[in-house]
């Protein structure tokens, strides 16, 4: 499941994905094969985030895949 990372809240990508030109035609990221095709990995922070995929978007936002 994919979710927007803020300081305070968890956002659906149906929010903030909408109004992207890089998103397709659902107004949803771009996620194929197990990775966000519209932004960049981020690297770990430790182990215990181990499930926890973190990606920065072309618009600035903080991307996580959570299993």
């Amino acid at each position: 499941m994919l979710v927007i990372l803020t300081e305070e809240q968890l956002l659906a990508p149906q929010a903030v994905c909408q109004s992207c030109l890089l998103a397709d035609r659902e107004g949803q990221p771009r996620w194929r094969q197990d990775r966000l095709c519209c932004g960049r990995l981020l690297e770990k922070r430790s182990d215990s985030d181990s499930q926890l995929k973190q990606y920065r978007c072309q618009m600035g936002f903080c991307v996580a895949y959570v299993e």
